[in-house]
Parts: C-alpha cells; sequence; structure tokens
C-alpha cells in the first residue's frame, strides 16, 4: 500500500481502493485525507481508474475502504469500509471544528464505546459532548478518589483521618455510581441525558460538506458513446448515454 504522510490538521484519512480492479487480484486506490473537497476527490477517483472501462468494456464504478490512518484516538476501529464518503467528511469537517478539550472527551467517549455503532452515531456524538465531563489524567480509581475528596471535596474527610483513608475504595464507588469510564485521556462520566439526535441521515448534511459524486462522461466519452449507437455495434453507448441523461436530471 502506498505510503501515508500522517498530517494532524486532518482528524482521518482514507485509502480508497477500485473495487473492480481490487477483484482482478491489482490494488489500485490513493489516500484522501478528510475533510476533503469535491474536485480532490472526483481528482482521486480519476487516479484509481474509477469511471474508467476494464477490458471487456465495463465502466469501473465501485470502490470501497481498504485502510484508514487516524489522528483522532479510538477512531479507526469505528470506521468500515462501505462508509458514505459524504458522511465521514461530514464527521471530519465537524471534528475539525472541535478545540483540544473537546476532542479529548471526544476520544474518551467512544472509548468507552458509547454512540459508536456508526458514523451518523459518530455525528452525534460531537454535537453532544456537552452532555459528558472529563477529567484529564485520572487514570484510576484511587486517582479519582482524591480529586473528589481533596480538590472537589464531594466528601469531608478531616485531615487527621485522610492518611488512614481508603481513596481507592471510595474511587471505586463513585465510577460504579457514575457509570464512569477510565479512557487512556482520563475520567469521563455521562452528566446530562439531554443527549439530542440532530443528524438523522445523509439528507441533514450540508451542501458544504458533501463530495461524493459518480464521475461524468467527458465530451470525448460521449462521442464515442454516440459514434456505438449510430454504427450501431453496442448498446453500451446508449445505456451510457440515457445513465448520463438521467443523473443530469
Amino acid at each position: 500500500m502506498p505510503y501515508y504522510d500522517h498530517d494532524k490538521d486532518y482528524p482521518f484519512a482514507a485509502f480508497i481502493t477500485n473495487l473492480g480492479k481490487y477483484n482482478e487480484g491489482e490494488l489500485v486506490g490513493e489516500w484522501v485525507k478528510f475533510p476533503t473537497t469535491a474536485e480532490e476527490l472526483k481528482e482521486a477517483f480519476k487516479r484509481i481508474g474509477i469511471g474508467q472501462k476494464d477490458d471487456f468494456g465495463q465502466p469501473y464504478e465501485e470502490w470501497f475502504i481498504t485502510d484508514y490512518d487516524c489522528y483522532v484516538d479510538g477512531l479507526y476501529s469505528k470506521l468500515g469500509e462501505y462508509e458514505n464518503l459524504d458522511e465521514l467528511n461530514h464527521l471530519a469537517c465537524l471534528l475539525s471544528e472541535l478545540d483540544q478539550g473537546e476532542l479529548e472527551k471526544f476520544e474518551a467517549v467512544i472509548d468507552s464505546g458509547e454512540h459508536t455503532s456508526s458514523v451518523a452515531d459518530l455525528i452525534n456524538l460531537t454535537q453532544n459532548l456537552d452532555c459528558y465531563e472529563l477529567h484529564p489524567g485520572v487514570d484510576g480509581e484511587e486517582t479519582l478518589g482524591r480529586l473528589y475528596v481533596d480538590d472537589m471535596e464531594t466528601l469531608v474527610v478531616p485531615d487527621h483521618i485522610k492518611p488512614f483513608f481508603d481513596y481507592e475504595a471510595y474511587g471505586r464507588d463513585v465510577s460504579i455510581n457514575e457509570n464512569g469510564h477510565f479512557a487512556p485521556g482520563g475520567y469521563v462520566t455521562k452528566v446530562s441525558d439531554d443527549f439530542r439526535e440532530v443528524y438523522h441521515g445523509p439528507q441533514d448534511i450540508p451542501a458544504e460538506h458533501k463530495v461524493f459524486s459518480y464521475p461524468h462522461l467527458s465530451i470525448r466519452e460521449q462521442m464515442a458513446a454516440y459514434k456505438e449507437v449510430l454504427d450501431g455495434s453496442s448498446l453500451e453507448g446508449y445505456r451510457r448515454l440515457s445513465q448520463k441523461g438521467h443523473e443530469d436530471r
């Protein structure tokens, strides 16, 4: 697989692969960094042969994602090989708008396994991060206990008792009662049930975040298709022109 130059300014990249070529035993694909643009994606499709013909005159129209590279911790295992590219781009745009604290909270929540069953879930999570609280650096029950007793003072423990106080046991009780989660970035807990599903499907994606369209025939390809029809040598040209006319409508 071609080398990918990691860029932290992009939440993730996807290696988009020509499915027809793959089924023929050839790996033809390209890394695309998200968020991307319609023009950049169109050019990437062209370079990997989407829209071009195979040896039997049939166009390569299908693709899938062979691999991901993710700057956002924990995101890699949540993305699949047949994701909607517009949804991926919308997610990447939303992730790019998060500040560092929000991004760390997002990473902690997905590490807990909540709202990770689909890209739609992840999109909705970016819009509901205020439902969660993250305590960075809290990596265990004893640290959590000390945070709640010494810093937050949720439990009053006299100073002369503190040397004998079981912070670990108290932290364990706190995490169980709150249904909290220890993530690599800290301790995260849900503080509100007002989680709103603001994204319901591709119809909710803003126009400026949409990037996917099937490659259209060039003028030369259209003329060649017309010639095939006029020559009566093939129905393929007629099919392609009819399909393009339908897409243009």
